[in-house]
């Protein structure tokens, strides 16, 4: 009998902290793009966007584009109240076109710069295209406040871990094609970008603002200060 009533006492001391483990899971869920949160805490899967440089700091840059997916998981807290704070990881790429008759090259001592491409006679080159790319691991803290019902606008600052960056260059002479690819630049690896949004319904535009330079000092031409425009899904 007394084992039967230390168990019976056992599960009455134990029942509101069964309680209080009830209620933190009940507002803590999974969530997707388009989803509306009805709970305080979620993890989340959001911001697929796609974006054109609109300006350069460098001249010899013809344009540029971004792709990305802002948040390939998030920790968000929602007020229920039109408030919304995320902090997560996601993936970025961009990538800068060069003017022509400009190629980018590099040295050995690692020096990205621009020349000319190899030929006496710049009319017989045909497909020239040089690309400057980097790959990025971003990590947004956002904040988002809902104007009316479904229109928000957000906030964000964005560190990026640059892990890779590429020169490439493709050209054709004589109706051969010539591809050149330069890896292991001197990017900096870490940089801080701002963004800001405007969505209806998860879906919406962005403006992204660059200010870091692309290169370590005195390892490429001083790219920086670029400003993106684009859309924006599943925010």
């Amino acid at each position: 009998m007394k084992k039967f009533a230390l168990i019976f006492a056992a599960m009455l001391v134990m029942a509101p902290f069964n309680a209080m483990a009830e209620d933190e899971e009940s507002n803590f869920e999974v969530s997707h793009p388009f989803k509306e949160n009805t709970t305080h805490w979620s993890l989340e899967t959001n911001g697929f966007y796609l974006g054109m440089g609109v300006k350069h700091n460098w001249d010899a840059i013809n344009n540029s584009f971004e792709v990305g997916l802002l948040n390939i998981t998030s920790i968000n807290y929602n007020s229920l109240h039109g408030q919304n704070l995320s902090l997560g990881v996601g993936i970025h790429h961009h990538s800068y076109s060069m003017k022509r008759p400009g190629m980018l090259m590099r040295d050995d001592n690692g020096v990205v710069f621009l020349s000319e491409y190899p030929s006496n006679n710049v009319d017989k080159i045909k497909d020239r295209t040089s690309n400057l790319n980097m790959w990025s691991l971003q990590f947004p803290l956002m904040f988002r406040q809902r104007i009316v019902k479904k229109l928000e606008i957000g906030v964000a600052g964005i560190l990026n871990w640059n892990y890779m960056a590429r020169a490439d260059n493709h050209y054709e002479i004589n109706k051969i094609d010539h591809d050149t690819h330069y890896k292991g630049l001197k990017q900096n690896k870490v940089n801080f970008d701002f963004m800001g949004t405007l969505t209806l319904g998860g879906t919406g535009v962005y403006c992204r603002y660059s200010p870091s330079k692309f290169f370590k000092d005195g390892f490429g031409p001083e790219v920086k200060q670029t400003w993106t425009v684009g859309l924006m899904i599943g925010l």
